[in-house]
């Protein structure tokens, strides 16, 4: 099965249970809404148990949530930095706008110029605020930083892994 990082948990939090998550999703509220299942993975632990989100509420840079079932600091202990996820299945429920994509869908995308000239393969999706940028590493070890915006990103076909890109003056 196909999994996606959704949060790292960070830490407990008090002594009810709460887990303090640091959010690795771009669809927070849909992923830490009471009563969503996620796959919680322990630390070095390649076996899930599939957990209800009990309670959730913003704290900080962190999301506290608590599991169904687990309100106490000794039944959630043990899932210290770990991981949650979900599946690809979870993911066909969120809403994208058009041109928006997953992280996963762009990186290892090969980029080429509008020209056909490859410049390279998306290594990874920098979030800076204004717009993402990605990283491209190129052959030869060189790294590029490409703006994901309308001017630069001019085709992305995600099934077939391949970018084209506008290369503007002083953009390699």
């Amino acid at each position: 099965m196909e999994w996606f990082n959704v949060g790292r948990i960070v830490n407990t939090h008090g002594i009810r249970g709460e887990l303090r998550i640091l959010s690795t999703t771009d669809f927070e509220e849909e992923r830490f809404a009471v009563g969503t299942k996620l796959a919680a993975f322990k630390k070095n632990d390649s076996k899930p148990t599939w957990i209800t989100i009990g309670s959730s509420r913003r704290h900080k840079n962190f999301i506290l949530v608590t599991f169904e079932g687990m309100e106490n600091f000794n039944l959630v202990e043990p899932f210290k930095e770990g991981m949650l996820k979900v599946t690809i299945d979870q993911l066909a429920d969120d809403e994208l706008e058009e041109n928006e994509f997953y992280h996963f869908e762009i990186v290892d995308c090969e980029v080429f110029s509008e020209e056909g000239e490859r410049i390279g393969i998306v290594t990874e999706i920098l979030e800076t605020g204004a717009n993402d940028v990605w990283e491209i590493q190129a052959q030869g070890g060189k790294k590029h930083y490409i703006p994901y915006i309308e001017d630069v990103v001019k085709e992305i076909d995600v099934d077939n892994k391949k970018i084209i890109i506008h290369v503007m003056d002083g953009l390699l």
